[in-house]
């Protein structure tokens, strides 16, 4: 048995990796770059190596630093994960030379699969299933379009050794092929230093069915069912389930065996998964699902299988590493309940996903289900690397019971200042199609504009937020639950035989906002997270964050954005100024950009009217509450 293991990675999979070595009694081995210096995996391992500077090519990518860390500190064992040398042949033939145990699937099975137009080949050779298309030598650009008519439109065209969405294009029509395959060429020529193609059926409603399959070094192969994996944006996936629905005892039987077949053919040993694309447009059958290409590696979403057949693959992987048989026959294996899993990254949907990094002042997940994550509070998200924050996993009874429970883990998440996708996957969660099980790998496309606009507060958030902005210490260290009421009644006034009420002008995310402060000191019944800077806070909604502040508290009638007044909300600087004095503006349009609390805001145009005054420079300093811009109804 395997004593001692150097991870070959980093963040959430690495600290998956090091848990289960650790029940096991394995003693683990770290490496780390420059920016992980103090990172999660690195604070978990029983040791730590340090391999370069930030970026990957120049740390993580290189083998033979890897090996020498494995050296160096007596580890027998390299773990890849996924992703960076995982799926490197040359690498684990190294491993293996400088007389070390790789904990995957041989040299020669990754070699096999490892170029599409190979793989298909194989594949079809084993009897799987694979997509009408074109896998020919002749690359002549004539040839492949004869071969695409032929095929039939639309088509997609697939770079021979691509990967991670690159190097693919649809075409829809056969004047829109020569142009799209000089475009699939270049990028895979640049991404992969091979141009080669293949041309595939395109399914027009596609489904991702993807098999777990796992072979050991005594000819053993079972398969641990199947995952649906069609939530996915510019083919990345986004949201991972277990079983597959719509899927039934006749059609999971023959795509498991299939995956077993393909497995069988190239000697497979260790965790992989055999990708199947399914035409979805008559449900799921066995005779509409076709091979797509092998991960000769462990899977981002593998949490989901292990949630439903009660096994850990970890555990499986470093058991046959060490020679040991598989630890289930496939007759002792079985499907229990349902499970899903989010991708939580570092990124804001509102913005084209833009990846989010700095400093996690505050972070809080969900404490149901379980999470997989290489970060805590205090911890900094990278521009080197992939921006996930972690991977939230529910199981329940059946697939209602998960999707719910999913919901409510997405909606649960706080952090601040980075932004995350949250509220986006809470939303997709909550979507009718996907709540059917009726959604293909277009869905996110195809609804992108609904699923990406940017969140909103709810009235009762703004109305706490204004209850505890007007009374909270930062603006009346004085007040307590028993003067609540007396104290609105001094400040605004007394009503005969009706509640207090005064507005409250509220700036969130840099838009002015009026609701009113009650009699009813809702801040005193509700338990909300706020993470507060000096006069604004951060308070949190179904995944959202939103950063408000109070500019002033009167009896309802002061100037705000109903008649044209900017004002800032939090002290700040500067950064852009769109509009000049006399502009005519359109409601909705920038007129300013703040940067504030490490993010910067845009202030907008309340109404469509014409800038009658402008106190804004860019490179200036301003104190909350100062007037910007006043915007004047435009006279009729």
């Amino acid at each position: 048995m395997i004593k001692s293991l150097l991870i070959a990675n980093r963040g959430e999979i690495a600290c998956r990796i090091i848990r289960t070595a650790r029940e096991m009694g394995i003693r683990t081995v770290a490496v780390y770059s420059d920016a992980d210096a103090k990172a999660l995996h690195v604070r978990e391992a029983d040791e730590a190596v340090h391999i370069g500077p930030s970026p990957a090519r120049e740390s993580y990518l290189i083998g033979e630093k890897i090996i020498a860390a494995a050296k160096a500190t007596g580890a027998e064992a390299i773990h890849p994960g996924y992703g960076f040398l995982s799926e490197n042949a040359a690498f684990a033939q190294s491993v293996i030379d400088a007389g070390l145990i790789w904990v995957g699937p041989k040299p020669s099975s990754i070699t096999a699969m490892g170029l599409k137009d190979a793989a298909k080949k194989l594949m079809q050779d084993a009897g799987v299933p694979t997509t009408p298309g074109y896998l020919g030598e002749d690359q002549d650009p004539g040839n492949l379009q004869q071969q695409a008519d032929a095929i039939g439109y639309p088509v997609l065209i697939k770079a021979v050794a691509g990967g991670g969405g690159k190097g693919m294009r649809r075409v829809d029509a056969p004047e829109d092929f020569a142009d799209a395959l000089l475009s699939c060429k270049r990028e895979a020529a640049s991404s992969f230093g091979d141009d080669r193609v293949l041309i595939e059926k395109y399914i027009l409603s596609p489904r991702h069915i993807e098999v777990q399959v796992f072979g050991d070094t005594h000819g053993n192969i079972v398969h641990l069912f199947e995952r649906d994996c069609s939530l996915q944006r510019r083919h990345q996936k986004v949201i991972e389930e277990a079983p597959a629905p719509g899927m039934d005892e006749a059609t999971r039987e023959a795509i498991c065996a299939a995956a077993v077949r393909a497995a069988k053919a190239v000697d497979y040993v260790g965790a992989g998964t055999i990708e199947f694309i399914a035409d979805a447009s008559e449900g799921l059958r066995a005779d509409r699902i076709w091979f797509m290409e092998m991960n000769t590696r462990l899977q981002v979403e593998h949490p989901v299988t292990e949630e439903i057949t009660g096994q850990d693959l970890v555990e499986w992987q470093l058991l046959v590493a060490s020679g040991e048989p598989l630890p289930k026959t496939q007759d002792e294996l079985s499907i229990d309940g349902w499970a899903m899993e989010a991708r939580l990254y570092a990124e804001n949907p509102a913005t084209g996903f833009l990846p989010s990094t700095g400093r996690l002042d505050h972070l809080s997940l969900p404490d149901s289900g379980r999470i997989e994550t290489g970060v805590e509070e205090g911890d900094t998200i990278s521009s080197f690397y992939d921006p996930m924050i972690a991977k939230i996993v529910v199981w329940g009874e059946d697939r209602e019971a998960a999707r719910s429970d999913l919901a409510v883990a997405c909606s649960a998440v706080e952090c601040e200042p980075v932004k995350t996708n949250a509220w986006f996957l809470e939303r997709l969660v909550d979507r009718p199609e996907f709540g059917a099980g009726d959604v293909t790998t277009g869905f996110i496309a195809e609804q992108l504009e609904a699923l990406c606009a940017a969140p909103e507060p709810s009235d009762a958030l703004l109305q706490y937020a204004a209850d505890d902005l007007a009374f909270s210490d930062a603006y009346m260290p004085d007040v307590s639950k028993n003067s609540h009421q007396e104290f609105v009644q001094s400040k605004f006034g007394f009503r005969l035989n009706a509640p207090a009420q005064r507005t409250v002008r509220l700036t969130v995310d840099g838009q002015v906002r009026e609701t009113s402060v009650s009699d009813n000191a809702l801040w005193y019944d509700y338990t909300r997270t706020v993470v507060r800077d000096g006069s604004s806070a951060t308070y949190f909604e179904n995944g959202a964050a939103f950063v408000i502040s109070a500019n002033r508290v009167d009896g309802g009638h002061g100037a705000g954005a109903a008649d044209g007044a900017i004002l800032s909300p939090m002290p700040g600087r500067i950064i852009a100024v769109d509009v000049a004095p006399g502009a005519t503006v359109a409601k909705g349009q920038k007129l300013v950009t703040l940067e504030a609390m490490k993010m910067e805001h845009s202030l907008v145009a309340p109404f469509d009217g014409v800038v009658a005054e402008l106190n804004a420079e860019a490179g200036g300093q301003v104190s909350e509450g100062t007037l910007l811009v006043r915007i004047d109804h435009i006279a009729e």
